[in-house]
C-alpha cells in the first residue's frame, strides 16, 4: 500500500516550497507530500490518484478571497476525495477574507484555515496538521484490535458490547461465530460456553457482563476504601467535570459508572460547538480526555458499576451497588443523566441489535456502507448521528413527528449539504418488518394521511430521553418527569417526608432535597441539555460541596 498523500496548492512557488519542506520534515516518513502551483492541474492529479486507490489524508490549498475559484476548487476536492480533509491558505491583511471563511466553512467546502506567513511551523503548522492526521487515521485506518468478540451478527447482545467498546474507545474486533474466523478463535481458546465470547489475550468470557469484562481488562485500578469527600455516580460531561474539578482541590473523590465513560454525549460522533474546539470533537474523544485528566489529578474509577440506592444519616452517605459493596462518602453528587425513550411500535423490541438501534451507534455505521438507512428524531443528537452515517450509507432518511427540525444551525446546514440526507417532516413509524433483522418501515404521513413501505436495514431512534433515577424515589424530590430538583426549585416545609429539608439554611446551588447530595447535567431539573451546560453544572457543584464540607468541618 502506498504512502497516503498531503497535497499542497499555492501559486506562489517560494511559498510552496516553505510549506513543502516543513511538511516533509515532519511527515515525509509517513507521508508523501505533493505541490502543485495550479490548481486546474492539481485537481487532475488528485483525480488520477483516486482512480488508483491511493488515499488523499490532506489537501491544503491558497485561496484568495478576491477570487473564489480556489473556493470551487476546494469543493470539488471533497467530491473525489470525500475523506480527506481541506485548509485552506489565506493571507494576512486581507479585510474580506472573515467573511468569506465563514460562509465557506458554513457552505463545506474546506473544513479548516490557516493563515500566511506561518512563521515557525512548530507554532501552528504542525499543530493543526497533526490534529487533522490523527483524525483521519482513526476514521479511515483499522486499529489493532485489543479484544475480539465472538458471536451472532445481529444479536442484541453482540451489539451492545460492540457500542461498549466504541464508547470506551478500545480497540476490538468482531468475528461471527458461524464464520471461519470466528470458528478459529473459539476452537483456539476452547471455548464452548455461550456466545458471545469476548477474548483477550488468552482469556476468554462467555457471555459476560460489563463488570466481568472490566475485570478482565483491569479497568478499575483502585480498591474502594474508607470514606471519600465525594462520590460522582455517573461519567458522562456533567459527572468527569465534577471529578477533574473536585480532584484538583484535593478532594478525595471516587466516581461510579454504570457503563463506560462518556454517557450520551459519548455516543456522539462529532460536537462542534463545544469551547475550543474549533474543529469539533467526538463524544469518545472528549469523554477519554476527561478521564484521563480526571485520573491524573487523583480521582479514582469504579467503571460497569450500578449504583442502586443511596442512604444518609447525619454527615454521611451510603451508597450501595448492585454486588453489595458500600461505599460510604461525605458528598455526593448524582450525573446519572438520561436514556434515550423508546420507540411505541408492535414488534421493535424484538429487532433491537439486529437493524434497531438506540441512540447514534457510532460502532454500526460502517457496517451499513453503501445501504439505506433510517434515523428517527430531529434534535442536535439526531443531526449529529445523521452526519456520521451519511458518510458511509447510500441514503439516510430522516423520520420526524413534528413539522420542523429542531437540532442547532450548524448541523442543519450540514445536513443540506449531504446529498444523500433526505427529510420527511410530519412522519410518523406505524410498523416494523423483517424477522432475522430489520427490512424496512411502515411510515404514515400524517399530513396528508398517505401510508408507505420504505426498505431500509438500520432505524437509529433519538426521540428524547428519560432521566435515570428510579432509584432515587423515595430518597430525592423529584418533579414529574423524573428529574431530580435543586436549589430553589427544592420543595422547603414537607413534614415527615423522608426528603424533608431539616436544615436551617436554602439548600446550595445545585443541592438537592438531602444536605450533601447534589445533582448535575441532564439529571437535575430544567437542565439545558448540552455539553458545555453540562461542564459548567459540574464545576459550579464543586464550589457548593467545597462550602458544605468546609461548614461540616
Amino acid at each position: 500500500m502506498s504512502e497516503p498523500i498531503i497535497f499542497v496548492v499555492d501559486p506562489d512557488a517560494e511559498a510552496l516550497a516553505g510549506v513543502e519542506t516543513a511538511l516533509q520534515r515532519r511527515f515525509g516518513a509517513d507521508y508523501r507530500i505533493e505541490t502543485d502551483t495550479n490548481p486546474s492541474s492539481a485537481v487532475g492529479r488528485l483525480e488520477q490518484a483516486c482512480a488508483r486507490g491511493e488515499s488523499i489524508a490532506l489537501v491544503i490549498a491558497a485561496v484568495s478571497t478576491t477570487d473564489t475559484t480556489a473556493l470551487d476548487w476546494l469543493a470539488r476536492v471533497h467530491e473525489l476525495c470525500p475523506w480527506a480533509s481541506r485548509c485552506a491558505l489565506l493571507s494576512w491583511g486581507d479585510p474580506q477574507a472573515y467573511p468569506v471563511v465563514r460562509q465557506a466553512i458554513a457552505l463545506g467546502r474546506f473544513d479548516t484555515w490557516l493563515v500566511k506567513p506561518l512563521g515557525d511551523p512548530e507554532e501552528r503548522l504542525y499543530p493543526l496538521v497533526a490534529e487533522i492526521l490523527g483524525l483521519w487515521v482513526r476514521t479511515t485506518r483499522p486499529s489493532i484490535p485489543v479484544v475480539t468478540i465472538v458471536g451472532e451478527q445481529w444479536a442484541r447482545r453482540s451489539h451492545e458490547l460492540r457500542d461498549l467498546f466504541e464508547r470506551a474507545s478500545l480497540p476490538y474486533a468482531f468475528c461471527a461465530h458461524d464464520g471461519d474466523e470466528g470458528r478459529r478463535r473459539l476452537e483456539e481458546t476452547g471455548h464452548a460456553g455461550g456466545l458471545p465470547a469476548v477474548i483477550f489475550g488468552g482469556q476468554c468470557l462467555a457471555d459476560p457482563t460489563n463488570a466481568e469484562i472490566a475485570r478482565l481488562l483491569g479497568v478499575n485500578a483502585h480498591q474502594v476504601s474508607g470514606v471519600y469527600d465525594l462520590v460522582v455516580i455517573g461519567a458522562g460531561p456533567a459527572g468527569l467535570s465534577t471529578a477533574v474539578y473536585a480532584a484538583s482541590d484535593g478532594l478525595r473523590t471516587l466516581v461510579i459508572e454504570r457503563f463506560v465513560t462518556g454517557g450520551q454525549a459519548g455516543t456522539s460522533s462529532m460536537i462542534r460547538n463545544y469551547l475550543g474546539f474549533p474543529r469539533g470533537i467526538s463524544g469518545a474523544d472528549l469523554a477519554h480526555r476527561a478521564h484521563e485528566q480526571a485520573f491524573a489529578l487523583g480521582a479514582e474509577f469504579l467503571l460497569a458499576s450500578h449504583v442502586i440506592s443511596l442512604s444518609s444519616k447525619e454527615s454521611e452517605h451510603v451508597l450501595t451497588l448492585e454486588d453489595g459493596t458500600q461505599v460510604t462518602t461525605r458528598a455526593v453528587v448524582v450525573a446519572t443523566g438520561v436514556s434515550y425513550n423508546r420507540l411505541a411500535v408492535d414488534g421493535i423490541d424484538r429487532l433491537i441489535g439486529k437493524g434497531v438501534f438506540y441512540g447514534t451507534a457510532t460502532a454500526e455505521a460502517p457496517a451499513h456502507m453503501g445501504r439505506d438507512v433510517f434515523v428517527v428524531g430531529g434534535a442536535n443528537s439526531a443531526g449529529q448521528a445523521i452526519v456520521h452515517l451519511a458518510r458511509y450509507a447510500s441514503t439516510v432518511t430522516v423520520l420526524v413527528r413534528g413539522d420542523g427540525l429542531t437540532m442547532s444551525d450548524y448541523l442543519v446546514k450540514q445536513l443540506e449539504r449531504a446529498g444523500n440526507v433526505r427529510i420527511r417532516l410530519n412522519t410518523q413509524i406505524i410498523g416494523v418488518e423483517g424477522h432475522q433483522r430489520l427490512e424496512g418501515l411502515r411510515i404514515r404521513d400524517t399530513a396528508r394521511g398517505i401510508t408507505e413501505r420504505l426498505a431500509g436495514t438500520a432505524l437509529f431512534v433519538l426521540i428524547g430521553a428519560g432521566p435515570h433515577t428510579s432509584w432515587l424515589q423515595d430518597s430525592l424530590q423529584l418533579d414529574e418527569s423524573g428529574q431530580i430538583l435543586t436549589g430553589e426549585s427544592v420543595v422547603l416545609g414537607i413534614e415527615g417526608a423522608p426528603f424533608e429539608w431539616l436544615e436551617e439554611r436554602p439548600p446550595y446551588p445545585l443541592e438537592t432535597s438531602v444536605p450533601g447530595v447534589f445533582a448535575v447535567g441532564d439529571v437535575r431539573h430544567r437542565s439545558p441539555r448540552n455539553v458545555a451546560a453540562a461542564v459548567a453544572d459540574g464545576n459550579l457543584a464543586v464550589r457548593s460541596v467545597y462550602e458544605y464540607l468546609h461548614k461540616l468541618g
